[in-house]
């Protein structure tokens, strides 16, 4: 049996985070622990405010302020100064959040293009890419509109092609379907899914739908800052 740790796209070990508020410490989070294997979709399960967005931006590399080892594809995160963080998350991962955040002066196109430039490809390429994206996620013909000309749904699978764009190894979905009806949030979270799943990637998505959740590989469910199995790994 080959030994997890050696392909783990993802490895949390004692990840902690604290805040104070009115002069109280607050933990979030005391002591995390977790893997995700390449190619696996895992669903963070936990009520708001049970520190899952915390959870993410650590692994997103987003903040500061945690404690413990993130290792991302084998490196040591903790380790990299600003630039060389920067650099990783660009290569390695993919954000989506529950609030699409696209630029609004800019087409469905433009908002799935313009990450792919930043990390280098060419205008060529990333037109291709973005258009394939947004024809699997049934936006072909509106691709040349702006957000404010698109519904909720539709703004939403945007956000999942520009996240997807740069064929992240890890995909990072922070309530990504939570401000849209329950039929369309189950038609994009399928999509997601599917484009996950045919392009490799793993995804770390964090909700509190346990239908939703139950769509996925494997569910942990955060709780009193720590996480517990609600579903066991896979065997390697």
């Amino acid at each position: 049996m080959s030994d997890p740790k050696a392909t783990d796209v993802v490895r949390l070990t004692g990840l902690t985070r604290s805040f104070e508020q009115g002069g109280v410490k607050i933990d979030v989070l005391r002591g995390v622990d977790l893997a995700i294997a390449p190619g696996e979709i895992v669903a963070l399960l936990g009520p708001s405010g049970s520190g899952k967005s915390t959870m993410l931006q650590a692994v997103g590399l987003l903040e500061g302020g945690f404690g413990g080892k993130i290792e991302i594809t084998g490196i040591d995160a903790t380790q990299l100064d600003g630039d060389e963080r920067t650099a990783l998350r660009r290569t390695h991962l993919g954000f989506i959040y529950q609030f699409h955040h696209l630029l609004p002066d800019f087409t469905a196109q433009e908002n799935v293009i313009i990450p792919q430039m930043v990390g280098g490809t060419s205008r060529a390429d990333a037109e291709v890419r973005a258009d394939e994206l947004l024809g699997a996620l049934g936006l072909g013909q509106r691709r040349t509109h702006r957000p404010s000309q698109l519904s909720g749904g539709e703004q939403q699978r945007v956000a999942v092609a520009r996240a997807l764009a740069n064929r992240p190894q890890l995909v990072l979905a922070d309530e990504p379907t939570g401000n849209l009806d329950e039929a369309t949030s189950d038609k994009v979270l399928g999509e997601f899914l599917s484009l996950v799943r045919g392009q490799g990637s793993s995804a770390l998505v964090a909700t509190h739908n346990e239908r939703l959740a139950a769509r996925m590989d494997r569910i942990v469910r955060l709780h009193e800052g720590l996480l517990e199995e609600a579903t066991p790994r896979p065997a390697a």
